[in-house]
């Protein structure tokens, strides 16, 4: 087993940097460099045929700065550094506590970053004690179908195998600071009129402090680091990567408030900079199904893809094909079109300002501006929103009668679309309109006597019209048959739409982040564009 020193193991760095999100953070493994290969120089990375600027004519990669020894107000050293304080970072920065490791952890901005509380463990104790254990193999075999097979099994199958030593590492942390954990195990139904596998793996910690403040992760983890010794060194953005003359990296160059400073790290660099969901040419670029159908950007405002771009500027791989984390919970006004709006060098912003809206991932009746419906509404979140990117304005409309509290009761969906049977479940005697009075006071749902009247209201005229009014008979009779003709969704998540008054809103995409990214092996190691080891570079999150 390869070792960072005689006491950091390989799975002890894993277990940090897993911590964080459902199959995002993968963790950094041993940094014993393998046997040396040759890099791909900045050039080549840049320019060379079937990279990114070749292939889109974009300069949204940049250029390192040409900087000179003068030019450098600090040189510090450091045993590892860990770039970004985000869910990764944060983790690894934990995990580099217990051992005791001196390294230096940077964040560009003023604060850590805010954490997603649901995260993605196999077989944990929390599986074990529900009896819900999992079929490690057909899940990696999923998740590779769901990927379209352009993921790496072996980075994955870390991932699974080693998860739960995650959970037994983090969970005393959380619990001791007043957090608890719930586990979703209602999985035993059918999905998506397919064989869908769903696998009970989901987790999410909540509690509150001692002022009644919301605990997140990364602000129990940053107290945890404190605690030891250690803090975050904000206001530190990176710009380049330094290379000795192997190849090797060995640190990294940082813009900050009194200039330049260069950190060299004795062991690793370790990349925990996050995607690059408010890049708009980096999106436009990489990920052009965004411009297509996203309303909403609900990630971070500070992921630019620093990181990735500092990497690539050095040969190393990114993801060839783009994969947007995308929800179906943009809600915007009727007529209001999907994509970018900001202007060229401004962050990525999109037409919707709402947070997210969370009805938009009930497998209600949705169609297009065309009247007709498109795609089987009971598919994971982001499938609705790709399909919907073929569509006028790349939106879709959801509709629904008076009956919505059963019909979400009956859908029984998994995940973060819980949330709405949560709510409508403990607001079992609250009228519709007073549970989502903002979305109709806004506009962005609108109610209706009858379903003429709810058509025109959406902004449905002509043939339009009188193709959603000839759908909702259609999809009344589905219901009434128990069968979807049309794209076959299980016959439990079929609604009728019969009793007034009548609701609708108009959806696009919400973007929460980016996932492709740096190519890495299952020790963590950036590759090059030859699948090489870039010696001395990490990448997890």
């Amino acid at each position: 087993m390869k070792t960072l020193s005689t006491n950091v193991s390989r799975r002890s760095f894993l277990t940090g940097a897993t911590a964080a999100g459902a199959l995002a953070a993968l963790g950094l493994a041993g940094c014993a460099p393998q046997a040396a290969t040759a890099t791909a120089t900045a050039d080549t990375a840049a320019d060379g045929e079937g990279s990114a600027l070749a292939s889109t004519g974009s300069d949204w990669l940049g250029a390192d700065p040409e900087l000179a020894e003068g030019d450098l107000v600090e040189t510090r050293e450091t045993e590892l550094l860990i770039i970004g304080a985000g869910n990764g970072g944060m983790a690894a920065a934990a995990t580099a506590a217990d051992l005791g490791l001196d390294f230096t952890l940077c964040e560009k901005t003023g604060s850590i970053q805010r954490t997603r509380h649901w995260f993605g463990a196999i077989n944990t104790k929390y599986t074990k004690a529900a009896g819900a254990e999992v079929d490690t193999a057909k899940l990696l075999n999923e998740f590779t179908r769901y990927a379209s097979g352009q993921a790496d099994q072996r980075v994955v199958r870390v991932w699974i195998d080693e998860s739960a030593e995650v959970t037994d590492w983090l969970d005393p942390i959380l619990t001791a600071a007043g957090m608890t954990c719930a586990f979703d195990n209602d999985v035993d139904h059918e999905t998506g009129g397919t064989d869908f596998n769903i696998f009970p793996m989901e987790h999410y910690y909540s509690g509150k402090d001692a002022a009644g403040e919301a605990l997140e992760r990364n602000k129990v983890l940053l107290a945890y680091i404190n605690e030891r010794g250690y803090d975050v060194t904000y206001n530190h953005s990176l710009v380049k990567l330094v290379q000795d003359e192997s190849g090797k990296v060995t640190g990294a160059i940082f813009e900050t408030p009194d200039g330049y400073v260069q950190i060299n790290a004795e062991k690793g660099v370790l990349l925990t900079t996050g995607g690059y969901v408010s890049n708009a040419e980096m999106l436009r670029a990489c990920n052009p199904m965004v411009d297509r159908c996203v309303t909403l950007q609900y990630g971070s405002p500070n992921n630019t893809g620093d990181g990735i771009r500092a990497a690539m500027r050095i040969g190393a791989q990114k993801d060839a094909i783009g994969a947007p984390m995308i929800f179906d919970r943009g809600a915007v006004l009727p007529g209001e079109n999907a994509g970018i709006v900001s202007e060229p060098g401004e962050p990525a912003t999109f037409i919707g300002t709402d947070k997210q809206f969370n009805l938009g991932s009930q497998p209600l009746m949705k169609v297009g501006r065309d009247g007709k419906r498109f795609a089987n509404e009971s598919t994971p979140y982001d499938f609705c929103c790709f399909a919907a990117a073929a569509n006028e304005g790349g939106v879709f409309c959801q509709v629904f009668d008076s009956s919505l509290k059963e019909d979400v009761k009956r859908f029984s969906t998994i995940g973060c679309s819980r949330q709405t049977q949560q709510l409508l479940a403990k607001e079992v005697d609250t009228p519709l309109d007073e549970i989502y009075a903002d979305q109709l006071e806004k506009g962005t749902m609108v109610k209706a006597d009858t379903l003429e009247e709810l058509a025109d209201k959406l902004g449905f005229a002509g043939e339009a019209k009188d193709a959603f009014l000839a759908e909702v008979d259609k999809y009344n009779g589905f219901f009434d048959a128990q069968k979807d003709d049309d794209f076959g969704k299980e016959a439990y998540r079929l609604s009728e739409l019969r009793t007034a008054p009548f609701y609708g809103t108009w959806f696009g995409g919400s973007i929460l982040t980016t996932v492709d990214g740096l190519r890495i092996n299952p020790d963590m190691q950036v590759l090059d564009e030859q699948g090489h080891v870039i010696e001395g570079l990490y990448a997890a999150g």
